[in-house]
């Protein structure tokens, strides 16, 4: 019998993907598109620092570098952007990517007030692209598990929830005069205010009360550095959540959550690389990451793949990839963050608890 004649089916075009900051998130973005992510490719690197951008793209093999984002946003060979400047630009490239036709993927927080961001989603919407923004416990396996759970019902109402962000360190922090002020609301607890919103979904956060203080680093608390704040936060079905952050974790990096409810509780995170311990005669030991890129590494690289799957399926026309439950997050999902993080910022300068911003009713189109 002779072989049938071979024949081949074509695979969809790659997403090609440019970066626009090549700091220590966005060279880990980069390294996942370039070697983790099917179906993308890192066709260009931006940053005003030539030396970071060469430095990457030759370890990446990227051949396209530039100082200039314009010259990513006018390249008509790229379809989407990962935004992973510094937060103070976020906004605005955010909105000349959409006017340009690119899909955005940024890094947390999507912008720095609520007037910025809301301008940036208006470009987002009028534009027609995909947006999406870095919140990668949604893509860690036991997050997800806890949300299927929570999605089914199985908790039942949410009445107590809790979210913890402890970053490892050595009981001082390098930098810490640098580092810009209400960092642990902007960029750290407001991963957990989104962890906090998704998990109980459908409800809206409508109070918060902070507290923040300078505990590892007290020679710094004149100067307005905060290392440790606790947040509570009231929700619309009168859940109550509490968030907590602190910069130095001598253990290594520690990032929980769980949720309480009518019929029982659920919980996501441990402070262990694995479930494995050791009994010997020093005691029980266990290992614990020490970086986010240890401890998220096959989340940040699911969210990345989320986002080209979507990017691909918007393109193509097909059908854009399905879940059990919502996870994708998308600019009501930035905007919610955002305005639980300046509400921490207002109560710690007022002493008081305050009211959550409301929460724009914009939907920019097809966000998940």
């Amino acid at each position: 019998m002779a072989y049938l004649a071979p024949h081949s089916v074509p695979l969809p075009a790659p997403v090609r993907i440019g970066l626009i900051g090549s700091g220590w998130m966005g060279a880990f973005h980069a390294e996942s598109i370039a070697h983790r992510v099917p179906g993308a490719v890192l066709a260009a690197i931006a940053d005003p620092n030539l030396e970071s951008a060469e430095a990457l793209a030759a370890l990446l093999g990227t051949a396209h570098i530039t100082a200039n984002p314009d010259d990513i946003l006018a390249d008509p060979t790229i379809h989407a952007v990962i935004i992973a400047s510094p937060a103070r630009f976020h906004a605005g490239l955010i909105t000349k990517a959409a006017a340009a036709g690119k899909h955005v993927f940024c890094e947390k927080p999507a912008a720095q007030d609520l007037a910025e961001l809301d301008a940036a989603l208006t470009a987002v919407e009028a534009a027609g692209v995909h947006f999406q923004i870095g919140f990668n416990r949604r893509y860690a396996a036991d997050f997800q598990a806890a949300k299927q759970d929570l999605a089914a019902g199985i908790v039942g109402r949410p009445q107590l929830l809790r979210s913890l962000t402890r970053d490892p360190g050595s009981g001082s922090i390098a930098h810490a005069a640098k580092v810009p002020a209400w960092t642990i609301f902007l960029e750290t607890l407001i991963h957990d205010f989104d962890t906090l919103n998704w998990f109980n979904e459908g409800a809206e956060p409508v109070e918060i009360h902070a507290v923040a203080d300078a505990l590892v680093e007290p020679g710094l608390r004149d100067q307005g550095f905060l290392d440790t704040a606790v947040v509570t936060v009231r929700y619309s079905n009168g859940a109550i959540a509490v968030a907590e952050a602190n910069f130095s974790a001598l253990y290594g990096y520690d990032v929980r959550g769980e949720v309480f409810g009518s019929k029982g509780m659920v919980q996501a995170g441990r402070a262990t690389e694995t479930a494995a311990r050791r009994y010997t005669a020093d005691g029980l030991g266990a290992d614990t990451p020490r970086l986010n890129v240890e401890l998220f590494r096959q989340a940040y690289t699911d969210e990345l793949a989320d986002f080209t799957a979507v990017v691909s399926s918007r393109r193509d026309g097909t059908p854009p990839p399905s879940s059990a439950f919502t996870l994708t997050p998308g600019a009501p999902d930035a905007r919610r963050a955002l305005a639980c993080a300046l509400a921490c910022i207002d109560s710690v300068k007022q002493g008081k608890s305050v009211r959550v911003p409301q929460v724009a009713t914009l939907q920019p189109t097809q966000i998940r």
